[in-house]
């Protein structure tokens, strides 16, 4: 069997990165580590190809080649998608798919012309996929059934499959689930409320591999709450950090974690001497009773501050998410969401209004309450898809104004700044390493548009001098985090621009439709 493995295209988003990635010649941040995961799953006498759309299309040559097309997706990439199966349908290729959109909207997939649906997790549901090949079977729906694989029994991903030079980080993974029940999450419906993980020996085993590929660049675990099993992640890290060290510290690490982990001194110093130097924190919102409304009950257990503090002081910069419009939210939750960044220095953050996933428990208790308007589509530049507690054109105004604020130079500048001046050494001895070509030019970029060109320049240099001179450990790390600014500069416009162009379209069909009792789905708005 000759399998075209297509991963579709990101709209442009926060996460996207694109000034960023220009910067250090990369295309792409993170690989589809679904995607070389199913390869590594699917019969290796198969043979495999692997496109992903981010970095180009799939042309006419590998379109010939293959037998049988596999696409996976989460939401935001739904659109392209759609597309390529309608291609693939158009070339006479038989179609699978599978993924976090497919299995949530399965319909959608289906009624594009998509031949199996192997939904859920896939050390499940790909081998039933491949028996009814066997049998011959021109179509089929593959589920799990609510059964949770064991992933210690997951193979090596085949990250052979990918083109090394286009990315800038690659992806493994420890562990699947959450123990929390946030309401608005789909993590906990597509993967379950108990964390399953890998033993140390798997993914010590996929870290070889990537060595081996020549792969010494930075590596994100994509765990959905990387301590979700604490017991389990120490265990690991123990071993972690004897490969790191062996190997000379050839990777550096981040990933994403509840808040809990400030309370737990032990799992920071383990973080810290594996050389890991950022953590992606679910914070949401400084209001204690949208947090409880939306039963994030772990982030109103300790004081938010000063976890966020005691995580920075270990060493790790700290990544935040912050949503807005949550149901009896208050007026100015925008600007209580910018004084909290501001008051804890925290550098980047994603922001973005509230979206009701499919099958997650907001999504259910919204459609009982009949204020569900349209799908979702989880993006920085899109309406909420329900009716919110207060008016959505308020919720709008705010959330355009903070998301302006916190990227505003000078306050990123300052903020990344503080940051880094509380923030621990690296408790790891890393080797010295030449500057590469692509890094030197990157800070001869950042050092003109920042330093020489931008109004910001004095600040700019007083920031950087002072860090060297004060938490000289951190320095490096520190001028990397302010070119992230070359991304939100002009990301910020784009936000102002769409949202105020999609509120102004709502408000003047509510005012046409004033007196009907007719409900507005701002979902459908963007297409307009």
């Amino acid at each position: 069997m000759r399998v075209l493995l297509i991963y579709p295209q990101f709209p442009r988003t926060f996460w996207s990165y694109e000034k960023l990635l220009e910067l250090i010649d990369r295309k792409v941040l993170l690989p589809p580590l679904s995607l070389v995961t199913v390869a590594a799953i699917l019969p290796q006498a198969w043979e495999f190809k692997l496109v992903d759309r981010n970095i180009r299309s799939v042309s006419d040559e590998e379109w010939n080649w293959a037998e049988l097309v596999i696409v996976s997706a989460m939401i935001v990439q739904k659109e392209d998608m759609l597309d390529q199966i309608r291609e693939a349908k158009r070339r006479h290729k038989s179609v699978a798919v599978g993924g976090p959109y497919p299995t949530s909207i399965p319909h959608e997939p289906a009624e594009t012309g998509a031949d199996y649906l192997i939904l859920d997790e896939g050390e499940i549901t790909l081998p039933l996929f491949v028996a009814a090949l066997e049998r011959g079977e021109t179509h089929g729906t593959f589920r799990s059934g609510g059964e949770k694989p064991d992933i210690t029994g997951t193979p090596i991903p085949r990250f052979d499959l990918l083109d090394f030079t286009a990315y800038d980080a690659m992806s493994v993974q420890f562990s699947r689930g959450c123990p929390f029940q946030c309401e608005f999450c789909d993590i906990i419906v597509l993967y379950g409320r108990k964390p399953r993980t890998k033993t140390p020996e798997q993914l010590l085993a996929e870290l070889d591999y990537l060595y081996d590929l020549g792969w010494r660049r930075p590596v994100f675990m994509v765990d959905d709450n990387f301590i979700g099993n604490k017991r389990n992640v120490k265990l690991f890290l123990k071993e972690l950090k004897v490969w790191q060290e062996t190997h000379q510290f050839p990777f550096r690490f981040s990933t994403e974690a509840s808040i809990d982990l400030g309370q737990d001194a032990e799992l920071l110093e383990l973080m810290s001497q594996c050389n890991f130097n950022a953590v992606f924190l679910g914070i949401e919102t400084p209001d204690e009773e949208s947090l409880a409304m939306t039963k994030k009950f772990q982030n109103t257990r300790n004081s938010l501050s000063e976890s966020v503090e005691a995580i920075t002081r270990s060493g790790l910069r700290i990544m935040a998410g912050f949503i807005i419009g949550f149901d009896g939210e208050k007026t100015g939750a925008g600007d209580r969401i910018v004084q909290f960044a501001e008051a804890t220095s925290i550098p980047t953050t994603t922001f973005g209004m509230l979206q009701a996933l499919p099958n997650t428990a907001l999504w259910h208790r919204l459609e009982k309450e009949g204020r569900m308007l349209g799908q979702s589509n989880l993006n920085q530049t899109t309406l909420m898809n329900f009716v919110p507690t207060r008016p959505l054109e308020e919720i709008a105004r705010e959330y355009i104004e903070a998301f302006c604020e916190l990227y505003d130079p000078e306050r990123f500048l300052d903020r990344t700044y503080r940051h880094f001046l509380i923030m621990g050494a690296p408790k790891c001895k890393l080797p010295s390493k030449p500057i590469s070509w692509v890094e030197l030019r990157a800070l001869l970029i950042i050092v003109w548009r920042q330093g020489i060109k931008r109004s910001t320049r004095w600040k700019f240099w007083h920031h950087l001098f002072s860090m060297m001179k004060r938490n000289p450990a951190v320095w490096k790390h520190y001028l990397s985090t302010c070119a992230h600014e070359e991304h939100f500069l002009e990301y910020r416009q784009i936000v102002r621009d769409q949202i105020e162009a999609q509120v102004q379209d709502y408000l003047t069909e509510a005012e046409r439709l004033k007196g009907q009792d007719v409900a507005i789905a701002p979902s459908s708005l963007m297409s307009r």
